[in-house]
């Protein structure tokens, strides 16, 4: 995604002071939460079907990159640029240096295999290209992504990596 700074204009006792903010995704790094990578393209032929479709092999990781805080998911919200998105309404808790897969399709929840179920059979991300946002309980930006499949996945495994 391309950063452009935000210039910002200010009169303080006659004179004029500018003031340069910060690229819009530097304030990711502020955050506990990260998106750690995406498998946005499900092996196989893709099938929203329930009963019999790929969708749960389409999940989204996101990593607690804290060194000493707990982070409860609940209340964090995952969009796309549509706009579609997933609520954490549960309590679940990551440990520093844990991780949860947020997965598509239908399942059980489960802490002990870090995965949460959108509980929905369609398709979230985009194939081609898709923006990936992570926001935190409070409304403000945890972390965002954009990508693009000749720009972004090299090897075209449909899996990219952004913090290790």
């Amino acid at each position: 995604m391309r950063k452009r700074p935000v210039i910002a204009a200010s009169v303080t006792a006659g004179a004029l002071v500018l003031l340069a903010a910060a690229p819009a995704q530097s304030a990711e790094y502020n955050s506990a939460l990260k998106v750690r990578g995406i498998q946005y393209d499900a092996p196989g032929r893709d099938s929203n079907s329930c009963s019999y479709g790929n969708t749960d092999e389409e999940y989204l990781t996101i990593r607690n990159y804290s060194s000493s805080s707990t982070v409860n998911l609940r209340g964090y919200v995952v969009k796309d640029a549509a706009g579609n998105r997933f609520a954490f309404t549960a309590n679940h808790y990551l440990q520093p240096g844990d991780y949860v897969r947020l997965r598509g399709g239908n399942g059980t929840d489960s802490d002990k295999y870090n995965v949460v179920y959108r509980d929905n059979c369609n398709f979230m991300w985009n194939n081609d290209r898709d923006t990936i946002y992570l926001y935190k309980p409070s409304g403000s930006r945890s972390d965002v992504h954009s990508y693009t499949r000749s720009g972004s996945d090299a090897d075209g495994n449909g899996y990219i990596t952004y913090h290790k």
